[in-house]
């Protein structure tokens, strides 16, 4: 396993990279690129220099939603997480104590049939922990609209080293779509978010295809870095395809974020080969399981906590991740959703 590193507070991303300075955009970040054990410093606008006529892109068209509300425990003031809606109607949630600071921290964990009172004068109640590993998350039920409650009354999951709150649009993609259900991400797909239209049209004109994909993040666990819960994926017929043609074609089929990674590897048969397919995954990509079709990948520079570190591990090799961090540590690039980015391409 990966050594964790400790991030220098300094190199948190607290603001979006447009609101740093005039003139500057999305894709004015930092682009740090691996092949194997070397390493080259690049701009993010180098990308469409840095493929080839062939390769796939495959980005996740998941919105975030804005997913925190204010309520009240009693007299106590308390911010929920949603963070995924579940089959039965229920959404599984996180409670949070306010910090005085516009963010959150950890909560103690409460007694099912604990009654919330949310902003808007909507009620849930806590039912049942998600999961045996622990009572971060539990299944609560909400009567009424959620979404509806979350469009008027809800903010995007701000979390402690930014600067400011943002409006929702700052968390979304060039990618994002409305799903169907109106359902969308806890927490932005952020490995998309450098992307332009301008530089989404540059890589088309030279040969560089994208195949869309959905999963909807759930709410990260910011202390203690624990796996990913299940999460709900759609991966299309059309894009199922795609990435068969490239791949038969010997294009590089590299996805955008970890979330592109845990969609295409779940549609993926013990024959490597990717079907239309659509649902819960509960994948959790390994050294140990490896990839079947990720060639490479692009993801931004998050806290290194260890799901993270064993999927790159599982793409790259345990020698390109260390070797990519030391380079990121040394080279000052910066963190978190707002940050600058990775791309690890084959050797």
């Amino acid at each position: 396993m990966t050594v964790l590193v400790e991030v220098p507070e300094e190199l948190s991303a607290r603001v979006p990279v447009e609101q740093r300075g005039p003139g500057l955009e999305r894709d004015s970040v930092r682009l740090l690129v691996s092949r194997g054990t070397a390493v080259s410093h690049h701009a993010f606008v180098e990308l469409p220099r840095l493929l080839r006529a062939g390769d796939l892109l495959v980005v996740n068209t998941s919105p975030t939603l804005a997913a925190a509300v204010g309520g009240w425990i009693g007299h106590a003031r308390v911010v929920v997480h949603f963070s995924t809606r579940g089959d039965d109607g229920r959404w599984a949630v996180e409670l949070r104590d306010p910090d005085g600071r516009g963010t959150t921290r950890a909560r103690a964990g409460a007694p099912a049939g604990t009654e919330v009172r949310l902003v808007g004068g909507a009620r849930l109640v806590l039912e049942e922990p998600l999961s045996a590993r622990g009572e971060r998350l539990w299944w609560a039920r909400v009567p009424g609209d959620v979404l509806g409650v979350l469009r008027e009354h809800g903010r995007a999951i701000r979390y402690a080293y930014t600067e400011r709150d943002q409006p929702l649009s700052v968390y979304q993609t060039v990618f994002a779509l409305p799903s169907p259900d109106g359902a969308g991400s806890a927490e932005m797909p952020s490995a998309g978010r450098p992307f332009t239209a301008r530089m989404v049209a540059e890589l088309v004109s030279r040969g560089v295809q994208f195949a869309p994909v959905t999963l909807h993040t759930g709410v990260a666990s910011g202390e203690a870095h624990e796996p990913p819960y299940p999460e709900r994926f759609v991966v299309p017929e059309a894009s199922a395809r795609l990435i068969g043609a490239v791949r038969a074609g010997g294009g590089r089929v590299i996805a955008v974020g970890t979330t592109a990674v845990r969609a295409v590897e779940s549609a993926a048969g013990a024959d490597g080969v990717v079907r239309a397919r659509a649902g819960w995954t509960d994948l959790v990509v390994t050294p140990e399981h490896g990839v079947r079709v990720v060639d490479g990948l692009l993801t931004g520079l998050h806290e290194p906590e260890a799901s993270h570190l064993l999927m790159l591990e599982a793409v790259a090799g345990r020698a390109a991740v260390d070797r990519g961090y030391e380079e990121a540590l040394r080279g000052r690039y910066l963190w978190h959703e707002f940050g600058d980015v990775h791309l690890v391409l084959p050797e």
